[in-house]
């Protein structure tokens, strides 16, 4: 009888296992499908302006974005109304620091939205309306998804699955699509085209299909609104990444059973923490600092002060990526001596943290090394070049070290207070002739008592400070390195915060360097800097992210 019920449970099993399968594989190709479909038309509507544009574009947006909310709003009623449709939570996906930041980053995302639609009303006269549409329903798909992922990035969903999983891969594609769209239109506003080769660059007009500027604004606040919004533009970009992840850990926990009997409570505290938050401060106000001068004298024009600024610029860079260099070789010596055990188990956020790390650094990588090859090819001639080429692999070296750290802080287990207690005094019959020795040095009652497993192991926690296997002296000599971890961390976080402003919000020396331009011809380097760029700025905030759950855990 045990017999056959092994087999109708194994049986069974295999079924489940072919219908998760199967879910994963058609929601997978649906993402497929609308992610191609999309890169096609924002590559049309770049390319070519006649046939394919902007409008087309958004149209194709506006219908994802229905979509996707439509099936948010039935989620969030289905799983309201149905007990057993959520048993699970995973507390280690959607923090609430993580959710706090898609908030802010959707906040300034409704900014965007409101400065748009005044800037495009002065256009509605004499263009399509479908410009005024499009940022209508993404603030409202804003506001729907922000409610949905606060309330239900932790869910793992055991009813409906095929259908959850399906929901979850269009709200991904649709974060992509809005993700991809805003990298272009941002990227083609801020690349800067030498006059020699314009014949050979394609124009795109935002403002009016197929390149036409016949089109005049209706009001005075037009180039007002566009510059604004244009400052919003990486907020956005953040938001949608910050979304497209968490809808990916929730699809991956469809259908999990979560065991949450090694989750830790983790809390942010600044407590006995001077040297890194200060000096990162310092880096900080610093590179804003050169950040706003060299934007100013860059957009004068004149080649003397772009020069100066450029060094200035390479200069603070130099500065900030050689102190990361340093601090994250201390960080991987101090886990070296650390004793916290590494991670175990199955964990999406996890593995798409270290997974996102990685592949978000490529664009950095590339973007280094053609700096790297055309500099030396050329031969780095002058203190600017030189300076360029020294940035640039100064660079590769520090993201390959922080990816290392990162990676080696996020796989170990959070440091607390009785974790060696836990891991000493484990099995009490082993310890028990130990534990005799110490229970005699205790006063009176103690004395008297027989001893046991259950008292052992009772007498060990009640009474920490016996003297000769008390384990306070090991948690006192991690003291210090948990607090040059959280040092290390405070600063690395900041300095990453620095280096996601500058490129965010529109230093490009890439291009205000010609060396680039001139070795790989314009065209090609513009593809180059326009593809890898977007990559290296997300991997900036997500190393924050990062970052910041290691400074928890340390």
């Amino acid at each position: 009888m045990r017999r056959g019920s092994d087999v109708f449970s194994t049986s069974r099993g295999t079924v489940s296992e072919r219908g998760r399968n199967r879910s994963w594989l058609l929601s997978s190709i649906i993402t497929f499908n609308v992610l191609i479909l999309g890169i096609a038309l924002v590559s049309g509507s770049v390319f070519n302006n006649v046939k394919i544009n902007a409008i087309n574009l958004q149209i194709f947006l506006i219908v994802l974005i229905i979509l996707t909310t439509a099936w948010m709003l039935y989620y969030t009623i289905y799983t309201s109304r149905e007990d057993h449709a959520v048993l699970y939570k995973d507390s280690h996906a959607g923090p609430v620091w993580l959710r706090g930041g898609l908030v802010l980053f959707g906040l300034c995302s409704l900014i965007m939205d409101v400065f748009k639609i005044a800037n495009y009303v002065g256009y509605l006269h004499c263009d399509s309306a479908v410009k005024i549409a499009f940022p209508v329903v993404q603030a409202v798909f804003i506001l729907v998804q922000t409610y949905f992922l606060w309330l239900h990035a932790k869910d793992c969903v055991q009813l409906q699955r095929n259908i959850t999983r399906c929901g979850l891969m269009l709200t991904l594609s649709t974060n992509l699509m809005l993700w991809m769209a805003a990298v272009t239109e941002e990227s083609i506003h801020q690349t800067v085209v030498p006059p020699e080769d314009d014949n050979s660059t394609h124009s795109y007009d935002i403002r009016a299909p197929g390149g036409s500027s016949s089109c005049n604004c209706s009001h005075s606040a037009c180039a007002v609104l566009e510059k604004a919004y244009y400052y919003l533009y990486p907020f956005n970009i953040e938001y949608s990444l910050f979304a497209s992840a968490m809808a990916y850990v929730m699809w991956k926990n469809v259908g999990r059973l979560v065991d949450e009997h090694n989750h830790h409570s983790l809390h942010f505290r600044l407590k006995d923490m001077l040297v890194g938050p200060a000096v990162g401060l310092v880096m900080l106000v610093a590179g804003l600092g050169t950040f706003v001068i060299y934007k100013v004298d860059v957009e004068k024009g004149d080649p003397g002060k772009r020069d100066t600024v450029l060094m200035i610029h390479y200069v603070m860079n130099t500065v900030a990526v050689t102190l990361m260099s340093v601090s994250t070789v201390a960080g991987c010596a101090i886990y070296r001596l650390d004793q916290r055990d590494h991670v175990s188990g199955k964990n999406p956020t996890r593995s798409l943290d270290v997974g996102l790390l990685i592949g978000a650094s490529f664009g950095q990588f590339t973007i280094c090394y053609f700096t790297i090859v055309a500099v030396v090819a050329t031969g780095a001639e002058g203190h600017l070049n030189a300076l360029n080429l020294a940035v640039s692999l100064l660079t590769v070296i520090q993201l390959c070290l922080q990816n290392i750290f990162i990676i080696e802080g996020l796989h170990r287990e959070p440091f607390h207070e009785d974790m060696h207690q836990a891991s000493v005094f484990t099995n009490p019959y082993v310890l028990q002739a130990q534990a005799h020795r110490d229970i005699h040095n205790l006063p009176g009652t103690f004395m008297e008592t027989k001893t046991s497993p259950a008292l052992t192991v009772h007498s060990m926690h009640v009474a920490p400070s016996a003297p000769s296997s008390s384990p306070l002296p090991q948690r006192h000599r991690l003291t210090w390195k948990r607090r040059a971890l959280k040092e290390i961390c405070a600063f690395l976080l900041l300095c990453n915060i620095l280096l996601w402003i500058m490129p965010a919000f529109g230093a490009r020396p890439q291009f205000d360097n010609p060396i680039g331009a001139e070795f790989y011809e314009f065209t090609m380097w513009a593809a180059v800097v326009n593809i890898g760029l977007p990559f290296g700025i997300f991997y900036r905030m997500h190393s924050v992210a990062s970052l910041f759950e290691v400074f928890l855990t340390s």
